[in-house]
């Protein structure tokens, strides 16, 4: 009687291991356990950011000028050049400033996606400069296109991440926020202020910054420098002032800015940028895709590239 209840017990072990053995592993990967249902599993190819060199390191190729005073493509001075492989916004040849404020376009639009720039500002500033230019340019966002700017227009219509130099006397911050023809809104709120400071600290000299500009089309817009947020806001819009000679027409207060244009400014500042990249977040959400990304945020399966059928 006991050998037979022992042989049982043993016989019932067995079953039991058989059991677990088959069952699949189970343990937690980022929140999800494994072996449970959850979706087409993403492979490693679609978490690799592929970021778009707008600046190429050679020339100004898919960029347009547009410098105040002047006609469209018309680089006065030779005002925004490359230079040992860095592109430079420079005023040799200006006898004094007087004004002509100059963005460099690049040709295509976009709505959702993360700007990067590194840039340093060198040198002294243009004679003429306005001085709160002294150390100064931007990243110009959601703008129309170069070929709307009125001949004598001073600012595109955007949404401007100011760049700022220390001036070796005090906290200057960077990213902040300026709006020519524009207004946010901060809290839900519409805010109206033309410039508002983030919260970075201060770069003296001429050392490399990098600013990133995550922009989600009308809705949030934030400016980060080392992966830390240091601005946040909302609902980019039509309104407000602080921009000249523009087309009354284009500028619809109220309305919001789903997308636009990106340009590089000039405000009587040396500055160069050794890098201007771009991460579109618009893009296949297919997973069976070839060109499927798990980061994009917008479809557009138009985009869509499927392997050849055996």
């Amino acid at each position: 009687m006991r050998l037979r209840s022992t042989t049982i017990v043993i016989l019932v072990t067995l079953v039991c291991l058989a059991v677990l053995a088959a069952q699949p592993l189970r343990r937690s990967i980022g929140g999800v356990v494994a072996g449970q249902t959850s979706g087409p599993e993403k492979p490693e190819k679609a978490q690799q950011k592929e970021w778009r060199q707008l600046f190429n390191g050679k020339n100004l190729e898919g960029w347009d000028v547009k410098i105040r005073g002047y006609a469209l493509n018309d680089n006065f001075g030779n005002t925004f050049r490359v230079e040992d492989g860095l592109l430079t916004v420079g005023y040799e040849k200006y006898d004094s400033f007087n004004e002509r404020f100059g963005h460099l376009f690049y040709r295509e639009k976009f709505s959702h996606y993360i700007l990067a720039a590194e840039y340093r500002f060198i040198g002294e500033q243009a004679k003429g400069g306005p001085g709160w230019a002294t150390r100064n340019s931007g990243l110009m966002l959601h703008s129309p296109a170069a070929a709307t700017m009125g001949k004598d227009q001073d600012f595109p219509i955007s949404i401007e991440v100011q760049l700022l130099g220390g001036l070796g006397r005090g906290p200057r911050t960077t990213a902040n926020l300026c709006t020519p023809g524009t207004n946010v809104e901060m809290g839900g709120k519409l805010f109206t202020p033309h410039c508002v400071n983030s919260k970075s600290k201060t770069y003296d000299g001429d050392q490399w910054v990098r600013v990133e500009v995550e922009v989600l089309g009308d809705q949030t817009i934030r400016h980060l420098i080392d992966g830390e947020t240091v601005l946040a806001y909302e609902k980019p819009q039509f309104g407000g002032g602080n921009v000249s000679g523009h087309d009354p027409a284009i500028k619809q207060d109220g309305k919001l800015i789903s997308e636009g244009y990106i340009s590089l400014q000039s405000e009587s500042h040396p500055v160069q940028f050794r890098k201007v990249e771009l991460l579109d977040l618009v893009g296949c959400m297919d997973p069976k895709a070839a060109n499927y990304k798990s980061y994009f945020v917008r479809a557009d399966n138009t985009r869509c590239r499927y392997g050849r059928k055996r």
